[in-house]
């Protein structure tokens, strides 16, 4: 009997060693669990047997891999009741079945039944659940002796851990995967609403329509020239879907009339950056930038601007963004006191303004965007048809131009 003993405990060794590389192999789970469980059965001597998961909700063992049995539904499932998740986790090792334990460990409420095994052995790590190991028949019926329920205790804790790590990487893979849906989702509602808010934010300018979307249009397509992250360059287009939001509370006549505005006026028109602060900031955005943002759109680099009369180190590179998008887009725009520039005059004029008053970096983004659709390579245009006057030449002239610009600013301040 010693003798047996012995060569069960060098088999399970051995096996032991082989399970080692297979466990840490870069490969299959279900290709791991078909050797973890030829080896179970070897060293216990099983003809018959089922790997099992535990899952909590619902509490439930489903098959990972079964071998031997002729007849077995695929997955086998078994639910377990709280009294079943106990017995099992408080077993110490292998438990040998017999018709009055059954009912202990196992519901006989699933597609498979409990009575197909003669030996289980709870899976658990740090005193937690995570399978069954469920043995069959043995050659000619023998029972499950103490030899063979050693070997099966040695090698649980190995295939538990296995278990428990495919287990946690499945639920860590649907945790993921239900996040993107929902960030997908929360995105696509996001875009939705916001595009609904910047058509009603420009409904009271005739002359307008459009102009939200299109400086949040132009602000992501100056991100992505950026390289930017891609959550910050939805922040860039949700921001400029949104700088206007304070205008709701401007007068309409303000936008329709053709001259010059008093300074009354241009007061109660410059407070739209305020009051769209102040009802942005009451809204919890998945993107942080948006209030200050839609504050600080109207800022200029050399501190010219309002409201806070902030210079362009004071301000993010989101503001200094959608600042410039807004002002081409206006620029491109008709209003009620001036006809729109082309393409070409107002990227003309924003050099000549750069970067006195505008960012240099997002201003030469801006032209990479342009030349892209110059000539053709944008998946999506960023500019209508009908404004696009510039070909790449032009285009190259006008970056040599702001480079001129951005170097002999630099040399005549030094």
């Amino acid at each position: 009997m010693q003798g047996t003993n012995l060569r069960t405990l060098f088999r399970t060794v051995e096996t032991l060693a082989d399970l080692g590389s297979e466990l840490t192999a870069d490969r299959d789970f279900r290709q791991t669990a078909h050797t973890m469980l030829t080896a179970v059965m070897e060293a216990a001597g099983a003809s018959e047997a089922v790997l099992f998961s535990f899952g909590e909700r619902p509490s439930l063992l489903t098959s990972v891999d079964a071998a031997g049995f002729a007849l077995l539904p695929e997955p086998s499932l078994i639910p377990l009741l709280p009294r079943h998740i106990h017995s099992l986790t408080a077993a110490r090792g292998p438990v040998v079945l017999n018709p009055s334990s059954y009912d202990a460990f196992l519901s006989s409420n699933g597609n498979v039944a409990p009575e197909l095994f003669k030996c289980i052995c709870p899976l658990k790590v740090r005193g937690k659940l995570v399978g069954v190991i469920a043995l069959g028949r043995r050659p000619a019926d023998a029972v499950y002796e103490e030899d063979a329920l050693e070997a099966l205790k040695m090698l649980s804790h190995y295939v538990a851990l296995a278990i428990q790590n495919h287990t946690l990487g499945q639920t860590l893979a649907q945790r993921v995967a239900e996040n993107l849906r929902l960030l997908a989702s929360l995105h696509g509602f996001y875009d939705n609403a916001l595009e609904a808010f910047a058509t009603a934010i420009d409904v009271k300018h005739v002359n307008i329509h459009g102009h939200s979307l299109r400086v949040g249009r132009y602000a992501q397509a100056i991100g992505e020239a950026l390289a930017m992250d891609p959550t910050d360059v939805a922040s860039l287009r949700s921001a400029g879907d949104l700088h206007d939001i304070g205008k709701v509370a401007v007068d309409k006549r303000l936008f329709e009339k053709a001259s010059k505005l008093d300074a009354q006026e241009s007061s109660e028109m410059r407070d739209h950056t305020t009051v769209g602060h102040q009802i942005v900031s009451q809204v919890q955005f998945p993107w942080p930038q948006i209030p200050e943002i839609v504050r600080w759109h109207h800022e200029r680099e050399d501190g010219s601007g309002y409201p806070d009369g902030l210079h362009g180190n004071e301000t993010p590179q989101a503001v200094r963004i959608v600042a410039l998008a807004d002002t081409f887009d206006a620029m491109t725009s008709e209003r009620p006191y001036r006809e729109r520039l082309s393409v070409g005059a107002a990227l003309q004029e924003l050099i000549r303004m750069t970067p006195q008053k505008y960012d240099p970096q997002s201003l030469h983004a801006l032209l990479i965007q342009v030349r892209r659709d110059a000539i053709g390579t944008n998946r999506v245009p960023i500019f209508e048809p009908e404004l696009m006057n510039l070909s790449a030449t032009d285009v190259d002239e006008l970056a040599s131009t702001l480079q001129h610009r951005i170097t002999h600013d630099k040399t005549f301040h030094t």
